[in-house]
């Protein structure tokens, strides 16, 4: 009998044991998102610096994730293919995130320890290793999580295990980016930044810990001669299709090339968002100048005011999520009503709506109305898409092809971080006798992005084009 048709039907118990993991995974990177900026920038990261150390995303995603996937097929342990890279990279990257805003704290004591004269930028070095090391970690344990599904879950029940997922990826934004906030405004507690990269640590730890104990893989450690020719013979089929799609990609259909235009702009709109949104927040909505070239008082006049921009970030990003879970689903009811092409356009279009508000008002209420109306394309984006490019995908070659089209989601993020990134550096005005920079220029060029994304989606003749 095949393992698959061992393979018993998940409870509700069960699936909540095995989304936990994934909370806490998204509960470290929504955090890391948030909160990055104003660390680095106390260490003296300008904004072409920060933009550099976010490079650590989509190159560790391009990299680590198909590498790690790979391995993790071919892992044989007692504990199986996938959870000893689950909980190492759970592991690895909540002591990174302990060490990250710590980083000048870490940096005195090398300099305790060894006597030597360190540069003055130790403490930025440590913090821009750390974000790499995060980054790496996350992706080391979400390509085998992903992986996960067909090793435990019953093939009938995939498509419920992703939804599970998704339920862990909304809920893990959503209380990451609250929990600061409530506690601020409800019971009159800062949390500080340290404390919520601990918080994050232990949920990250705690969560993919207690998927590991309570879903059982099948040990690899003895795996017999038939076994191994198996996994051989799929191996082989593996590589020979992704081979083939690398090759055949573009030749699939002429739409899938402006599919993958239209990827390629609408990552460059979302992270424009994602990347700055916390140092708007701050710089813009709370006029906190730039502090990376300020005396250490200046800097500590400046603290409180830093922290309630960081909350006020951390809520607007709650609702952002919160409404992108609560649409999720209508967006793909509507999708398969009226095609995924009018629906998909119609989300980007009330994104590009929210930046422009977001670009030309700083009133706080206003922008967290924004953030709640971008949250619409963000859902869309998030699904339609990859539904649209599955029209035209080969039966065989998903996997491959779909790690292609991650070039089209990583790239746009090399861009942002440094193009976008060194444009904002060119931005400066004085503002009482201290430098700060235009940091909702970068609404502009995202809105203007999207504009580009929904005209190139507007010329895909996509498979439901009846609605279109």
């Amino acid at each position: 009998m095949s393992e698959e048709k061992q393979l018993k039907k998940f409870t509700t118990a069960q699936f909540l044991n095995f989304c936990l993991g994934f909370f806490g995974l998204q509960f470290a990177w929504q955090m890391r998102i948030i909160l990055s900026g104003p660390v680095t920038e106390g260490l003296g990261a300008s904004p072409f610096l920060y933009g550099l150390i976010w490079l650590a995303g989509p190159f560790t995603g391009m990299v680590v994730q198909p590498l790690v996937g790979a391995m993790s097929d071919k892992t044989k342990s007692p504990w199986g293919r996938r959870r000893p890279y689950l909980l190492g990279g759970a592991l690895i990257a909540s002591i990174a995130l302990w060490i990250f805003p710590n980083s000048s704290s870490v940096a005195t004591w090398l300099h305790n320890l060894t006597g030597l004269n360190l540069p003055p930028l130790t403490a930025l070095l440590i913090a821009a290793i750390m974000i790499w090391v995060i980054d790496a970690c996350i992706n080391i344990a979400q390509g085998p999580y992903r992986a996960l599904i067909p090793d435990v879950v019953p093939t009938e029940q995939h498509s419920l295990a992703n939804s599970y997922i998704s339920l862990s990826i909304g809920l893990g934004s959503v209380i990451a980016a609250a929990t600061a906030p409530f506690l601020a405004y409800v019971f009159n507690y800062k949390m500080p930044i340290p404390a919520q990269f601990v918080m994050a640590a232990l949920a990250f730890t705690l969560g993919m810990l207690w998927t590991c104990l309570t879903i059982k893989e099948k040990s690899t450690a003895k795996s017999d001669v038939a076994e191994n020719a198996e996994v051989e013979q799929v191996e082989e089929v593996q590589n020979t299709s992704f081979l083939q799609a690398l090759k055949d990609f573009f030749a699939l259909s002429p739409e899938v090339s402006k599919i993958c235009w239209m990827q390629f702009f609408t990552w460059i709109g979302t992270m424009c968002m994602m990347i700055f949104f916390t140092q708007y927040s701050v710089h813009t909505i709370f006029g906190v100048p730039d502090l990376t070239e300020v005396s250490a008082e200046v800097a500590k006049s400046f603290e409180a005011t830093t922290l309630d921009g960081t909350n006020f970030s951390s809520v607007c990003f709650a609702i952002f999520n919160l409404v992108c879970f609560l649409v999720a689903i209508p967006i793909g009811i509507l999708a398969a009503r009226f095609g995924n092409k009018k629906v998909h356009i119609i989300s980007m279009l009330s994104m590009v709506v929210a930046y422009l508000g977001m670009a030309l008002s700083h009133n706080m209420y206003v922008v967290a109305a924004m953030m709640g109306l971008a949250g619409i394309g963000w859902a869309s984006i998030c699904a339609l898409p990859f539904a649209m490019l599955s029209q035209y995908i080969k039966p065989g070659t998903e996997g491959s092809v779909m790690g292609i089209f991650n070039i089209f989601i990583a790239g746009p993020q090399v861009f942002v971080c440094t193009l976008v990134a060194w444009l904002i550096s060119k931005c400066s005005f004085m503002q009482d006798g201290l430098t700060n920079y235009h940091w909702e220029y970068t609404f502009y060029i995202g809105a203007l992005s999207l504009i580009l994304a929904s005209i190139v989606a507007n010329r895909v003749k996509s498979v439901d084009s009846a609605h279109s």
